[in-house]
C-alpha cells in the first residue's frame, strides 16, 4: 500500500503501539474509569471563525476526577517514616491546561511529632506543599486544598503524596505501628483546560479519535449512510476493533446516527459517491480513501473521512487504516493497491499468551517494570490475556521458569520471593544470604556475585491449572526482611529483578472446552477471537437495523477487539434472511424479539424459548436436563440456577440477554444471540465492561437488568476443540461410573469370543 502521488509527502509517523490492559504504574492495582474532556458547546454558526493550528479557543472547562477514578481503588496507608503513593494523571493532546487544584481528604496519626512530621504532595517531582501535622486535628479526617501550577503539568504526569513521620527524637523503629497517614481515595483532582485545535494530518492518527492519556471511556460517534450495505457495516467494524483494542481496558462505545453529523465530540464518517454525509464538505472519491478535516463550525473537533467508490473500495480503506501503513500522512491519503494480510493462525492473536510455544515474560512486560528496589518494594505486575478452552484436566501445573536476581542478604532470614496468580498464592522462594557465597573455591553451594552486586538465580514452579482464568495476573513480590536494628538505619541499595528471559509454558496444553460458556466470550471474546481477524465469525443484524442495533453491533466488536488486540479483517456481516451462506461460521445474531426472526426460529435450541410472539415472554424450559446422557456423562454446573423466567413486558422490557448455544446450522459451531430490547445495548455493554458485573456474566445465559447481572445454565452442552485419542478416551472414562465397566464386559466378551472361536477350531483339526 502506498499513498497518492497527490498526497504531502512527510516523515513517518510513529508507530500506533497498542495500550497495555493496566496503567502501569507503582502502586495502581487496575484501571477505572477516568478524566473526559468536555468540548466547547457548539456555536452553530457555520461560517464560524477557525484559529489558527495550534491555538487556543476560550471556553475552559474543567476535568475533574477523583483518585479512584484515576485508578486508586483501594484504601491508601502511608507507613514508615517515608512512606509515599504515586498517582498517575495525563493531558490529551487537544487540550492546553490553564490551572489545577488537588483537594485532598487524610488522616494522620496521633503519635507523629509536629516538629518532625509532616505530609509532602508533589508533582512530576516538584514539592507543591507541606501539610503540617496539628496535634489537635491527629486522627481526624482533614481536607485541604492545594493549587497546582499550570507549568508544571505536561502530557504524563505523576501526584505524589509522601508521609515523612517520626514519633520519637530518639533511635525509632522505622517501621513501628504508630507512623502511618491514610489517604482517602475520594480526593479530587482538578484541571481546568482549554481545547486546541490540531492539524489536519493523518500522522497524528489515532489522535484526537483515540488518546492514550485520556483514562476515561473512549465515546466515538460513527456517521453512517442510512440503509447501509453489509460490506460497509464491515468496515465500520474493522474501524471499531481497531479503536476498541488501542483503548484496551477504558472501554469503547460508538454511537451511530446515519447521514447526520453528531451534535459533539469527534466522528468517523463512512462515505461513497452515491452517500454523503449532510453539510460536509467531501472531497473527490476516485478510490480507497482516508482524511482528517475539521467539523463544520468547529474547527477544534475532527472528521475521520473513511471513503470509496463502493463498499468493496470503503472496506479496503477501513482495513488500511485499522494496520496503520506509515504511509499516512497530510489531510488526505489515497490507498493505492491495498493488499490485505495474511490469514491469522488459530489462538495467535497479539494479545494472547503463545500456546504453541514457551513464552518469555519480557514478551509480556517492559523490562524496566520486571525490576524493583527498596525494602518495600512494588510488585512486579504481568498481565496475562489466555486463550479460555486450555484444557487443563489431570493437569499437574504451568511450568513458571523464573531466572531472578536480588541483593543477598547479610545473614540468613525469612526473605522471599513470592509468587501469585491474581490473590491466589503460589509459593515462596528463599532468598539466600550473604555468606553462603563466599570462598567460592571450596563451597560447592556458593552463587559468584555479578557485577552489579546482585546473585542470579532459577527456579521452576508450577502454576496450579485452576488458577488460569482468560484474564490472569501473574504477580511477583520481592519480601526483604528489615535487617537494621534500632538506632541502624535501613539501607536503601537492596534490589530485586525478574529477567526477561523467564519463561511460561503452555504449550502441553490442548484446546478443548465444554459450550456454551458465556464467561469465555465476555473474557475473551470466545469463540470469534480463536482468530483474531474473525474469518470464522458473521454477525446476523436483523432486518432495517436501526441506529440503536448498530451502535450496539460496534461496541461489541470493540471489546472483541480488546481481547485480540487486532482489527477484525475478516469479518462478514451476514444476511439474516439466508443464514445458510454463513453456516460455517460462529454466529453472533443481535436484535429484539419482535424484528429478529432467527430468535423465533432457532428457540427450540436456545436455552430460553418463547412461548407466543405477542406475550413478549421469554422462559427457559421446563424439562432442563439435570443430567446428560449416562454414557456421556455430565457437566452441570452446581453453581449457577438451571431454571429461570424472565418477563419482557412493561418494565420488565429495560432488559438485555446474553445467550449461548449450539449452532442450528452446522454442529459443532456457536451462536452467541444478543438479546436487547430497544435502548438496552448500553446497558449490555456496561456489564461487559464494568469488571464488577463482568465476572457473574457466566453460563448459556446471562440476564442483564437494573444493573445487575445474573447467570443461569441450561440447555444441552457441546464440545469444541480436539484432544489427543488417548486423552479423549480418558476423559470420556472419567465422566461416567459406568463406562469403565461396560468397556470392561465388552472386552471379557470380546476375548471368550475369540478363546471359543480358537478352541472351536482346533477341536475341527482334532476330529479331521
Amino acid at each position: 500500500m502506498r499513498a497518492a502521488p497527490h498526497a504531502p509527502r512527510r516523515s513517518p509517523a510513529c508507530g500506533r503501539r497498542l495500550l497495555p490492559a493496566a496503567l502501569a504504574l507503582g502502586l495502581l492495582a487496575g484501571p477505572a474509569p477516568g478524566l473526559h474532556a468536555q468540548q466547547p458547546a457548539p456555536t452553530g454558526a457555520a461560517a464560524a471563525t477557525v484559529p489558527a493550528p495550534g491555538t487556543a479557543v476560550a471556553g475552559p472547562p474543567v476535568r475533574e476526577a477523583t483518585l479512584r477514578q484515576l485508578g486508586v481503588d483501594y484504601a491508601i496507608q502511608l507507613r514508615g517514616t517515608s512512606g509515599a503513593v504515586g498517582i498517575p494523571f495525563s493531558v490529551r493532546a487537544d487540550e492546553l491546561v490553564t490551572g489545577g487544584s488537588l483537594r485532598l481528604n487524610y488522616t494522620f496519626s496521633p503519635a507523629l511529632i509536629p516538629a518532625l512530621s509532616h505530609l509532602k504532595v508533589s508533582v512530576n517531582d516538584v514539592v507543591l506543599a507541606t501539610l503540617p501535622v496539628d496535634p489537635a486535628a491527629a486522627g481526624r479526617p482533614q481536607t485541604a486544598e492545594i493549587a497546582i501550577d499550570r507549568r508544571l503539568v505536561t502530557e504524563f504526569n505523576r501526584l505524589v503524596v509522601e508521609l515523612v513521620g517520626h514519633y520519637t527524637r530518639d533511635c525509632e523503629d522505622p517501621n513501628h505501628s504508630s507512623l502511618w497517614a491514610a489517604i482517602d481515595s475520594g480526593s479530587t483532582l482538578r484541571l481546568s483546560v482549554q481545547p486546541l485545535t490540531l492539524d489536519n494530518d493523518l500522522r497524528l492518527l489515532p489522535v484526537p479519535f483515540f488518546d492514550r492519556r485520556d483514562v476515561g471511556r473512549l465515546t466515538l460517534p460513527f456517521v453512517l449512510p442510512a440503509g447501509a450495505a453489509p460490506e460497509v457495516l464491515e468496515a465500520a467494524g474493522i474501524v471499531a476493533s481497531w479503536f476498541g483494542a488501542l483503548a484496551g481496558y477504558r472501554g469503547a462505545r460508538f454511537p451511530v446516527s446515519e447521514d447526520t453529523l453528531p451534535t459533539d465530540g469527534h466522528a468517523v464518517v463512512f462515505a461513497t459517491p452515491q452517500a454523503l454525509p449532510a453539510g460536509v464538505a467531501m472531497p473527490p472519491i476516485d478510490g480507497p480513501q482516508l482524511a482528517v478535516a475539521p467539523m463544520p463550525g468547529h474547527a477544534q473537533r475532527k472528521l475521520l473521512l473513511v471513503m470509496g467508490r463502493d463498499a468493496t473500495e470503503l472496506r479496503s480503506a477501513a482495513s488500511a487504516l485499522a494496520l496503520g501503513s506509515p504511509a499516512l500522512a497530510g489531510a488526505q491519503a489515497r490507498i493505492a493497491g491495498f493488499e490485505p494480510p495474511p490469514a491469522r493462525k488459530p489462538y495467535d492473536a497479539p494479545r494472547w499468551v503463545p500456546s504453541d510455544r514457551p513464552v518469555q515474560l519480557g514478551e509480556l512486560a517492559q523490562a524496566q517494570d520486571l525490576n524493583v528496589s527498596g525494602y518495600a518494594p512494588d510488585v512486579i505486575r504481568v498481565n496475562l490475556q489466555l486463550p479460555p478452552d486450555l484444557f487443563t484436566w489431570r493437569s499437574h501445573g504451568m511450568p513458571l521458569a523464573l531466572h531472578y536476581r536480588y541483593t543477598p542478604r547479610v545473614r540468613p532470614d525469612q526473605s522471599t520471593l513470592n509468587i501469585n496468580m491474581g490473590q491466589s498464592f503460589i509459593g515462596a522462594v528463599p532468598l539466600r544470604a550473604a555468606n553462603t557465597l563466599h570462598d567460592a573455591w571450596w563451597n560447592p553451594f556458593a552463587l559468584p556475585l555479578l557485577p552489579d552486586g546482585t546473585v542470579a538465580e532459577k527456579k521452576t514452579v508450577q502454576v496450579p491449572p485452576q488458577l488460569l482464568a482468560p484474564s490472569s495476573q501473574l504477580r511477583l513480590h520481592y519480601y526483604f526482611e528489615p535487617s537494621a536494628g534500632k538506632c541502624q538505619p535501613l539501607l536503601a541499595n537492596v534490589r530485586g529483578a525478574i529477567d526477561p528471559d523467564s519463561t511460561l509454558d503452555l504449550s502441553g496444553l490442548p484446546h478443548y472446552i465444554a459450550m456454551p460458556d458465556l464467561a469465555a466470550y465476555a473474557n475473551a471474546g470466545f469463540p470469534f477471537s480463536r482468530l483474531a481477524d474473525l474469518a470464522d465469525s458473521a454477525v446476523l443484524l436483523p432486518p432495517a437495523p436501526t441506529a440503536q442495533d448498530l451502535g450496539l453491533y460496534l461496541g461489541l466488536m470493540g471489546q472483541i477487539g480488546r481481547s485480540t488486540g487486532y482489527p477484525a479483517l475478516r469479518l462478514r456481516v451476514g444476511d439474516v434472511r439466508r443464514p445458510a451462506e454463513v453456516a460455517d461460521k460462529d454466529l453472533l445474531v443481535l436484535g429484539d424479539l419482535d424484528r429478529q426472526p432467527l430468535f423465533g426460529e432457532w428457540r427450540a435450541r436456545m436455552p430460553l424459548s418463547q412461548p407466543a410472539a405477542d406475550t413478549q415472554r421469554l422462559e427457559l424450559p421446563g424439562w432442563l436436563r439435570r443430567a446428560l446422557d449416562i454414557v456421556a456423562g455430565s457437566r452441570m454446573r452446581q453453581d449457577l440456577p438451571q431454571a429461570a423466567q424472565l418477563d419482557l413486558r412493561g418494565a420488565g422490557r429495560e432488559t438485555a440477554v446474553l445467550a449461548g448455544f449450539e449452532s442450528p446450522l452446522r454442529p459443532g459451531r456457536s451462536v452467541i444471540a444478543v438479546v436487547a430490547e430497544p435502548g438496552q445495548g448500553d446497558k449490555l455493554l456496561d456489564a461487559l465492561q464494568t469488571p464488577e458485573l463482568l465476572q457473574r456474566v457466566q453460563g448459556s445465559m446471562a440476564v442483564v437488568r437494573e444493573g445487575r447481572v445474573e447467570s443461569v445454565l441450561g440447555g444441552q452442552p457441546y464440545y469444541v476443540g480436539r484432544l489427543p485419542p488417548l486423552t479423549w478416551l480418558q476423559w470420556q472414562l472419567s465422566r461416567n461410573a459406568f463406562m469403565p465397566a461396560l468397556l470392561a464386559l465388552a472386552a471379557a466378551a470380546l476375548a471368550a469370543a475369540v478363546a471359543y472361536a480358537g478352541l472351536q477350531r482346533r477341536a475341527r483339526r482334532r476330529l479331521e
